[in-house]
Parts: C-alpha cells; sequence; structure tokens
C-alpha cells in the first residue's frame, strides 16, 4: 500500500476546497489553485480532510495515489502557508534588486536583467541584494522561476561566482597549479 497516499489531507481554517468531477479547487488566503486528477484517482471530503482512492492495487495506480495526494498537499499548503525558494548571488558586482515588482539583476553582463514575475509570483532581495527570495502558492511555478533565474549565470567551479540555490553545494575546482622552474 501507497503510504503517502493513504495519508488524508487535512485543509486548515482558512482553506476550502470543491470537487468538481476530476477538477480539485482550493481556495485559501494566499490565492486559488486547481488540480486536474488523473480520471482513474477519486478524490472525496470528510469533515476538513480530503482523501485520495485508487480503483486497484496495480503499480501504476499506486504512483499515482501517491502523486496525486502529494500534488493536493502542496496545493493546500500553498494556498494556506505559501512557498518560498532562496538565490544566492556571488561575485563581485554581481547583485539583484527588486524595482516595483520587478527584479533587476547585474550578473557582469553589459545590460542589467529585468524579469518579470509571472502571476502569483514575488520577489524580495535581502543583504545587500546577495539574497533573492521567490515567494508564491504554486510550488512547481516557483521552482521553475528559480531555475530561469539561475540558468542566466550558473554557478561556476573554480571561483564560486553566479546564481546558486542557497542550499546548493558547488565543488570548487583547484585551477591551475604555478610554474615550476
Amino acid at each position: 500500500m501507497s503510504r503517502i497516499g493513504k495519508k488524508p489531507i487535512p485543509l486548515p481554517a482558512k482553506v476550502t476546497a470543491t470537487i468538481n468531477g476530476q477538477e480539485v479547487t482550493i481556495k485559501g488566503p494566499k490565492g486559488e489553485l486547481k488540480l486536474t486528477v488523473h480520471p482513474e484517482m477519486a478524490v472525496r471530503q470528510e469533515g476538513n480532510e480530503l482523501l485520495v482512492e485508487r480503483p486497484t492495487d496495480q503499480r501504476q495506480h499506486r504512483a499515482l495515489h501517491g502523486l496525486t495526494r502529494a500534488l493536493l498537499a502542496n496545493n493546500v499548503q500553498g494556498v494556506s502557508a505559501g512557498f518560498r525558494r532562496t538565490l544566492k548571488i556571488e561575485g563581485v558586482g554581481y547583485n539583484g534588486d527588486v524595482k516595483g515588482k520587478d527584479l533587476v539583476l547585474k550578473l557582469g553582463f553589459s545590460h542589467e536583467v529585468v524579469i518579470n514575475p509571472p502571476p502569483g509570483i514575488s520577489f524580495v532581495a535581502e543583504e545587500k541584494g546577495t539574497l533573492i527570495h521567490i515567494d508564491g502558492s504554486d510550488k512547481q511555478l516557483i521552482g521553475q522561476v528559480a531555475s530561469n533565474i539561475r540558468e542566466l549565470r550558473p554557478p561556476e567551479p573554480y571561483l564560486g561566482k553566479g546564481v546558486r540555490y542557497s542550499d546548493e553545494i558547488i565543488r570548487r575546482k583547484a585551477g591551475k597549479a604555478g610554474k615550476t622552474k
């Protein structure tokens, strides 16, 4: 049995769920998220909990069971508490700043890079622009935006300059050895 799929998803006080066929809509203080569930999975609400059920014990159904439950739990957490992904910018002259809603990055190019946030995403800059927080309710969208920003100047292994996730560890290389006579 799927241990994750069997667990009920508790709905916090200000969160409501609406099940319309295969579409589950979850509303909360941080917004509204919709999830279209696989046709073979069933979602039902009992009191303040959501339950995901599968038709058989086949391998594919077991996998979908846990996946569906995890996606619904992420949506519930997103609309109630939200998610945050933090990027760290390292390098001389490299920094980021928030102007209005846009994120303006200086990453060693001849120009500044301006990133417009998609709906539901906000940026916060800290520590003189070396820490960038990406906040929102959709976990997948936050991860995609963070990946797109990191892709602009990935960290390099010799000096460690670039944009990296705050929990990412960069393996450093030694570089060239000095000349000997």
